[in-house]
């Protein structure tokens, strides 16, 4: 099994698309049972709280629910849990090195490593775009499954 956490700054926008969009395609690839996918925050600030509402419809646009996700933050002993651990920006990078106290199996990852182009997952809280949000990720999560596919499910 495949385990995959997505993160970003608060776990109400971002990672929890990701890790919505990526349990999507996994379900439709039949694959539902080769992955566990799960998502985090690199701050306290949002704990608890529900999906952001712009993003939960963004999902709802796609026929995706995240009803029952809440917010958690990301914890030293995740870095052990999981195989691979994708932020959505450099900042995020930046926090899950310190939370997780490094990165010395080369597990964390920015999630447009594995799309058709580089860059950063801007943050919808502050740009209010979720359509280009949505897209990014949506392009992120493909070319990971893709690059799992052909490495046989492991990176």
């Amino acid at each position: 099994m495949t385990k995959i956490l997505f993160v970003c700054h608060g776990n109400i926008c971002r990672s929890p698309m990701a890790e919505f969009i990526m349990k999507d395609l996994v379900k439709k690839a039949g694959l539902e049972s080769e992955f566990l996918i799960e998502s985090a925050a690199t701050s306290t600030e949002e704990l608890g709280n529900p999906v952001y509402p712009p993003a939960r419809r963004k999902l709802a646009e796609h026929g995706l629910s995240c009803a029952g996700k809440t917010s958690r933050q990301l914890r030293r002993e995740d870095y052990a849990a999981w195989d691979l651990l994708l932020g959505m920006d450099q900042a995020n990078l930046r926090n899950m090195n310190r939370l997780c106290g490094g990165d010395p199996e080369g597990k964390i990852h920015a999630l447009l490593e594995y799309a058709d182009r580089s860059g950063e997952v801007a943050d919808p809280w502050y740009t209010g775009d979720f359509e280009t949000a949505y897209q990014d990720i949506s392009a992120g999560c493909r070319g990971l499954l893709a690059a799992l596919a052909e490495k046989g499910g492991a990176l």
